[in-house]
Order: C-alpha cells, then structure tokens, then sequence
C-alpha cells in the first residue's frame, strides 16, 4: 500500500461521498455531486479519474467501487507523516504530540492496551 496519499479538497469531498455511497454507479454519483457540491459532470469524472489513479476507488464497468477504505486512507497518512517528519519514531511522535499534556488514567489505559497489542513477541 502506499504510504504517501495526499488528497486535495476536491479529491476530499468527492471521497467522502463514495465512502458513504459505495458501490454506485458513474452517473448515481455525477447526480450526488450535482446536488451536494454543484459539479458538472466533467468535474466529477476528472476528480474521480484522478482518485482511481491513486488507488483509492475503482471505476470499472459504471460501477464505482472502494479499494481503500477512509481507515486505511488515514492510517497510511499517519504512517506517512511520522516517518517524513519523526524519522519513523513513534516515541518522537507522541513525545511531541504530548508536549507537555497530562493523560487521563483511561487514555494511559488505552494507549497500553494499544501498544500491548501491537508489541512484537
């Protein structure tokens, strides 16, 4: 999987529409575009030809399908950005991300059963 997807707005909205709607047809979603964000059809089918270029989505047959789910789409750029910005170190990561923040005793928990469940043997 790629560990470097950059959307842009556009790319976005369009995304989050196919996410909700998935699968549907090329033209169910030129009409969904034109009623939630005003598209044109052959801005539609651009956004889209480029989101499938990226391999996100699938559009084969009319049918637009999901090949990379939002979940998947967010960890991939978390992972991304960790290892361009923090050399890959996740201590690095939450060392900054803390700055200085407390944690509750639930989110400590959380973060612990995390790591618990992620630890290589």
């Amino acid at each position: 999987m790629n560990d470097n997807y950059t959307l842009t707005v556009a790319e976005e909205r369009l995304a989050d529409i196919i996410w909700q709607k998935a699968p549907l047809t090329s033209p169910e979603l030129v009409n969904i575009a034109w009623e939630k964000l005003e598209w044109k059809k052959s801005t539609t089918y651009t956004v889209l030809r480029r989101l499938c270029e990226k391999g996100i989505f699938v559009n084969g047959s009319a049918i637009v399908k999901v090949a990379i789910t939002r979940e998947e789409l967010i960890a991939s750029q978390s992972r991304h950005f960790v290892n361009s910005s923090f050399g890959g170190s996740l201590p690095g990561f939450m060392a900054s991300f803390f700055g200085g923040k407390k944690l509750s005793a639930k989110e400590a928990d959380e973060l612990k059963q995390l790591i618990d469940q992620h630890q290589e043997e």
